[in-house]
């Protein structure tokens, strides 16, 4: 497919998904996967995976965060501005809007109940990426990976330990895991 073929489906894809997606950047992320993992097959699934962890990582919107590393991906520079932009445009023009009938809206019972309806099927959508993203770490058959997952789990749950020492515990046993991995397998 040509770079430009990419670039136009990238951004009406991308467009699609932020226009529609509510809920926050992990229901984007199951919408991201079944778009690109799915259906047009650009990005095999772990490699899915790999990228959103490095959207979560960086600070920022994960929705953004997942945009820029999905184009780059892609289609590099390009992609990632794409995307980028695709990401942007529908939460400006629909935060603008809102913004010029704020009150209006602020006090209309209808607008206030379907709002309060679709936290329902955001809550379904992020359980459903939890759901799949585990799946993966667990058909890897990495005992470690299991149980780094169960204990960042367990850590945040039961323990209420913050969330920015889980991820960064994680970025140490990551670095941790491959420097020994491939001390390995220099020897």
């Amino acid at each position: 497919m040509k770079k430009k073929n990419i670039l136009l489906t990238l951004f009406i894809s991308t467009l699609y998904l932020s226009a529609f997606t509510f809920g926050g950047g992990y229901v984007i992320v199951t919408l991201m996967k079944k778009k690109f993992v799915d259906q047009y097959h650009w990005i095999e699934e772990k490699e899915m995976l790999d990228l959103i962890a490095i959207a979560q990582s960086s600070p920022g919107a994960i929705a953004v965060n997942g945009a820029i590393v999905v184009g780059y991906k892609l289609a590099g520079t390009a992609g990632a501005a794409t995307a980028i932009a695709a990401t942007i445009i529908p939460p400006f023009l629909i935060i603008s809007l809102i913004s010029v009938f704020y009150s209006i809206f602020r006090d209309n019972f209808v607008v206030s109940q379907i709002l309060s309806g679709m936290q329902a099927g955001v809550a379904a959508v992020i359980a459903s990426v939890v759901w799949e993203m585990g799946e993966g770490i667990v058909r890897e058959k990495k005992t470690s990976s299991v149980l780094i997952m169960a204990a960042a789990f367990a850590a945040t749950c039961f323990f209420q330990v913050n969330v920015v020492f889980v991820i960064l515990i994680c970025i140490f046993l990551g670095i941790a895991r491959t420097w020994l991995k491939r001390r390995r397998t220099s020897e």
